[in-house]
């Protein structure tokens, strides 16, 4: 096993009570404090799913897919990191264990173990250690957040690692924040501490001590609460940190700065206590919380209703547009499985969005609204599979009744949409996907590169089909042109409406690359145009 960087100093991140407590939020609030302090931050999330990777996870369940620029499918917190350090992750910042074990079977097979029997430990937990290092590689300062709460049988070996790293390197040099849920029972009217209580004992079972509690509840934690985690997590009372429900995520690192928790991190870590500048986070906080004059309507086209998570970025990416729109932003659910027997309810917005999906459920629905908003000149932004419909709804308003994605029927004359014959019989093997960082260049004078203000773009992706060129002059005929086309020429990057106040549909996924402080352009000329229609 290689020596850890002298320098380098590490905190993890790990949680108990509950999942969904908040990690990711608190480890990107912990990696924006010091940032502001100049120091170089690097962050990383560790899974123990058995996945190789998330791109097969059910979005209703876990949330959104991230996608990283190098076309790591991965658990939505790396966007939190991203958004939160204004940084671009890569491979090196997931680890899922399904990935991790499929490496040592894979070493194992091929004769790298000389015979020897391969355990969780040593060699499970060695190769955790390993990915911290090389995740951490450049950085001052390396986040690890542990997915799941502690305690959770497939997290046993993670815990171990982690132990075994601290020991290895000193804990001097790398400190532990465990946060936890305090739940509030309305019928007595009090905080009960015991499941965090409970927690703490958890992380000390593994022989880990947490240096830092977050505390997160629904309600402001008393005093004798504080005291209370403070004693039976065994640290300092200044060391628990109270984390009570924000209007917006964006003030967290104002949180964590007002209750002293850099000092506390970088005493512990040795680093020199500088004072930070965090003038973008008392910016992006007001903008965030701010109550506008004029309100915009958005519906958004879906089928996953059930958890507003699976469209996260999305939802941010609009939100940071209203707010630096000055315009308070509405959002609402339309079920893409029934709209098409009410299409005059879109009416009723500003503004339609179709996001990306995959699958059949749905997808007529999302056509049919994507031709209303053409036809009715509605402010309209697709979204990977949200040009796809578009692309659908003129090709069939073109001519070609029967229009349809190979997704929806592979046996279709009509396939608009369809897979690219060097990519058939791939489906199964995920090499028929584009996934990450892919060049586009804008048509000259064409409203998007307008709003990106040049011609050639970088944008991240996450789909399997695409725009069938063959169905050029039908797409034209509805009333939709080519404006933006992969460098070659060959893939259609983006299609808009000429004669239509706000009408751009984009085959990658732009939300990825929103940041609170910067606003993606076309989430904003979304906006704008909502705002003017009113």
């Amino acid at each position: 096993m290689n020596k850890p960087h002298e320098r380098r100093k590490y905190i993890f991140v790990t949680g108990g009570v509950l999942s969904g407590v908040g990690k990711g939020i608190t480890a990107a609030s912990i990696g924006a404090v010091l940032k502001a302090r100049g120091l170089n931050v690097s962050v990383q999330k560790c899974e123990a799913y058995l996945n190789v990777d998330a791109g097969t996870l059910n979005p209703a369940e876990h949330g959104e897919c991230f996608v990283t620029k190098d076309g790591t499918e991965i658990d939505l917190d790396l966007g939190h990191y991203e958004r939160f350090l204004d940084i671009e992750l890569t491979k090196d910042s997931a680890t899922l264990a399904g990935r991790v074990y499929r490496d040592l079977i894979q070493a194992e097979r091929d004769g790298k173990f000389l015979g020897k029997t391969v355990q969780m430990i040593p060699h499970f937990t060695d190769a955790i250690q390993n990915e911290i290092e090389q995740s951490g590689s450049g950085s001052d300062v390396h986040i690890i957040e542990l997915g799941g709460t502690v305690g959770d049988y497939e997290s046993v070996a993670y815990m171990e690692a982690f132990r075994e790293f601290a020991a290895r390197i000193g804990r001097d040099n790398c400190i532990f924040v465990h946060v936890l849920y305090v739940p509030y029972l309305l019928t007595s009217k009090e905080l009960k501490t015991k499941p965090a209580q409970n927690a703490m004992r958890d992380l000390r079972s593994f022989g880990i001590m947490p240096d830092i509690i977050g505390a997160r509840s629904d309600y402001p934690l008393s005093d004798g609460a504080l005291s209370k985690i403070s004693m039976f997590g065994g640290v300092a009372k200044e060391a628990v940190v109270p984390l009570p429900n924000a209007k917006s995520i964006y003030q967290v690192p104002l949180t964590l700065e007002k209750q002293k928790v850099a000092q506390l991190l970088l005493k512990k870590l040795g680093l020199p206590v500088r004072k930070p500048n965090m003038k973008i986070w008392d910016d992006i906080s007001d903008k965030a919380t701010k109550s506008y004059d004029k309100k915009i309507r958005v519906g958004i086209v879906a089928k996953y209703l059930d958890n507003e998570d699976t469209y996260y970025s999305v939802l941010e990416s609009l939100k940071i547009a209203a707010w630096h729109e000055a315009v308070d932003l509405e959002f609402s659910w339309v079920d893409a499985e029934k709209i098409q027997k009410n299409l005059s309810s879109l009416n009723t917005y500003d503004a339609i969005l179709v996001p990306g999906g995959f699958g059949t459920r749905g997808v007529e629905g999302k056509i049919a609204a994507a031709g209303w908003a053409l036809d009715n000149n509605k402010p309209y932004l697709g979204l990977c599979l949200g040009l796809q419909v578009a692309v659908i709804a003129a090709a069939r308003a073109g001519g070609v009744k029967n229009a349809t994605s190979a997704e929806i029927d592979d046996k279709s004359k009509s396939q608009a949409i369809y897979l690219m014959p060097s990519q058939a019989g791939k489906q199964a093997t995920g090499g028929t996907m584009r996934l990450g960082n892919y060049e586009a260049t804008l048509a000259k004078g064409s409203k998007v590169a307008k709003l990106y203000g040049t011609s050639e773009i970088i944008e991240r992706h996450r789909h399997r089909y695409e725009v069938n060129r063959a169905y050029e002059d039908d797409i034209t005929k509805g009333g939709l042109v080519i404006s933006g086309e992969s460098p070659d020429g060959r893939l259609v990057e983006f299609v808009e409406a000429k004669n239509h106040p706000f009408f751009i549909a984009t085959q990658a996924h732009p939300e990825f690359k929103s940041r609170p402080h910067r606003p993606h352009p076309l989430f904003t000329g979304l906006i704008k145009a909502a705002k003017a229609s009113k």
